[in-house]
């Protein structure tokens, strides 16, 4: 049997023995976790064109390229990345018994001639199906650049198979989580070739369905991966893309234009209009943290204060921009309140109103998404049994669509769809993470307060849960912390400090014991949605969930003039959910 057979039978046996111990190990805190130790570095044994003969043994594997890259043949923001090789290839290709289409698990990767001594796994955003360069990036920083073997996929099929994949039951599966145990075990035995050994140590993260990806194998894949890095992780993503959708139909009652396309859906909720929410939440809020700077650090205390019925005028005659009507404020309050069931049952979190509601990812999110990507996410991928392909209408669906019988569908199995979307999409045990703690691994989150597609309020819930597991946040944050950035959108944008370095912040917890106390995040230079009266150098500090940033005093405008403090509304000992 060929040695990547050979890693199948491994993985499933894997899974198999990983799923039955979940059951038996307890959450008790453990203070005797293990250090991992640092990476060596290594360098790349001989050169590219001689590593495509020395990875002919690996039964399945179709290289389709292979080329040395020079020194600034790639850049990062600017600056020239190091020699490397480039290998792209696919794997496991196969022919769908459902719908006749031609799958493969396609790949990149970019192996350093002077390794660092890891690996790192770059998740990809939406419905992946694009192989995009892997130069491991997020937020601020390249994993590339600084010496990893870096890998990225499309995790199991190509963009013009995106939606329409999910007609097939195993594309669903890889697309879910199954193409990121597969690939890992496949890259360390291209490692091992490369450089004559495997990784010392192996990360995985990205932002969005990336962020997701990494959150899933803290679950899945604990034992393949020594840190995660979740960014704006979609956990629950069908829950989010169908309360985008039944967001979409409370909008449209509102809209004055044609709410089958992204313009008119839009006049439910103007840019003017949400800039006078904006504002209002600055009035209300901006002096909580101690400093008038157009950042709301203290976003729960600040969902108390403001009130969209009182702070915001209601328009007597025509809507204007500085008002909403009665209607309208309606719509945004139980929109904002979280998607609901016909029942009133709740099925999503809830969004806090934050100063990123300006920003043109909003907008997006709100109003082209539902009606361009939800709607085919949801019928075809997460819905089961699919729907047909043919004559389908994305907008049509979405503002149409029956959401308690979607609902009730991404909990459905049938086959030969034997894995439902909130099985495939989501952790086996979302809230043991026992295995990760146990060997040393680290998880850290980050997720934009404005997010306005996976609600912050998500994260923080399954955060708060998962430290009244382990017994309070002071003893989760020894191995998992989440950092929430006020003002930013999806994963970057908006009024907001969106540039930090998670990776180095990953490696140092994971290999050195320094756990991050704080992130030094800095205004991103290309952020077109930053107030003009912001210095450019502005810098802040991002604190681990539940504290929160207040000034201390000094240069408004430098992170060092802020310090951490816990929240005293929040309760240290962690709990349920809070929606």
């Amino acid at each position: 049997m060929g040695l990547v057979k050979r890693n199948i039978k491994f993985l499933q046996l894997f899974i198999l023995l990983f799923v039955g111990a979940c059951g038996f190990v307890s959450h008790v805190p453990d203070q005797r976790i293990p250090r991992l130790h640092p990476a060596t570095p290594g360098y790349l044994i001989g050169n590219c064109d001689n590593l495509a003969t020395k990875l002919l043994h690996l039964e399945g594997l179709s290289i389709e390229a292979l080329s040395t890259i020079p020194t600034g043949g790639v850049t990062f923001q600017g600056r020239a990345i190091s020699e490397h090789c480039l290998l792209r290839a696919k794997v496991y290709e196969r022919t769908s018994p459902v719908d006749q289409q031609t799958y493969a698990i396609s790949f990149e990767m970019r192996l350093p001639k002077a390794w660092n001594g890891r690996f790192w796994y770059q998740g990809n955003g939406g419905l992946d199906g694009n192989v995009v360069p892997a130069l491991g990036n997020l937020s601020g920083e390249s994993a590339l650049e600084q010496g990893f073997v870096v890998l990225s996929s499309d995790a199991g099929h190509n963009a013009a198979q995106n939606p329409f994949f999910g007609l097939d039951p195993q594309a669903r599966l890889d697309y879910g989580y199954q193409a990121v145990g597969k690939l890992v075990l496949l890259a360390r035995e291209v490692i091992k070739v490369a450089y004559g050994r495997y990784p010392d140590r192996s990360y995985i993260g990205g932002c969005s369905n990336g962020g997701r990806h990494a959150l899933v194998a803290a679950s899945r894949y604990s034992q393949l991966f020594d840190g995660f890095v979740a960014g704006a992780p979609g956990l629950d993503l069908p829950l989010a893309a169908l309360a985008n959708i039944w967001g979409a139909q409370k909008y449209a009652t509102i809209a004055t234009g044609d709410p089958r396309t992204p313009t008119g859906l839009g006049t439910a909720f103007t840019g003017q209009e949400r800039a006078t929410i904006a504002q209002a939440l600055l009035d209300r809020c901006d002096m909580l943290d101690g400093l008038k700077d157009g950042l709301v650090f203290d976003t729960h205390r600040c969902q108390v204060l403001f009130d969209l019925s009182r702070d915001i005028p209601t328009c007597v005659t025509s809507r204007d921009g500085n008002c909403l009507t009665q209607d309208q404020k309606e719509v945004l309050k139980e929109i904002f309140s979280g998607a609901k069931r016909g029942s009133g049952e709740s099925f999503y979190a809830p969004f806090p109103f934050d100063t990123g509601i300006t920003s043109q990812g909003f907008a997006f999110w709100e109003f082209t998404a539902p009606l361009v990507l939800d709607s085919g996410a949801v019928a075809f991928v997460f819905q089961t049994p699919p729907a047909s392909p043919i004559g389908f209408n994305g907008p049509e669906f979405a503002l149409t669509a029956d959401v308690d019988r979607l609902l009730d569908s991404f909990y459905a199995s049938v086959p030969p769809y034997n894995e439902a979307s909130m099985d495939f999409m989501n952790p086996l045990d979302r809230h043991n993470l026992d295995h990760l703690r146990n060997r040393g691994a680290k998880l850290l989150l980050y997720h934009g307060v404005s997010d306005p597609i996976f609600s912050v309020n998500h994260s923080i819930s399954w955060y708060s849960t998962l430290a009244g597991k382990y017994g309070g946040f002071e003893q989760v944050t020894s191995f998992a912390r989440l950092f929430t950035v006020p003002g930013m959108g999806h994963c970057s944008g908006g009024p907001s400090t969106d540039l930090f370095e998670p990776i180095s912040a990953i490696v140092n917890w994971v290999e050195y014991g320094v756990a991050p106390e704080f992130l030094v995040a800095r205004t991103r230079p290309a952020n077109l949605e930053l107030p003009p009266t912001w210095s450019p150098s502005r810098s802040r500090i991002l604190c681990p969930y539940p504290k929160i940033a207040i000034y201390a005093g000094g240069d408004p405008e430098t992170y060092n003039s802020f310090r951490c403090i816990n929240n005293p509304a929040i309760q240290p000992t962690g709990g349920g959910e809070e929606w």
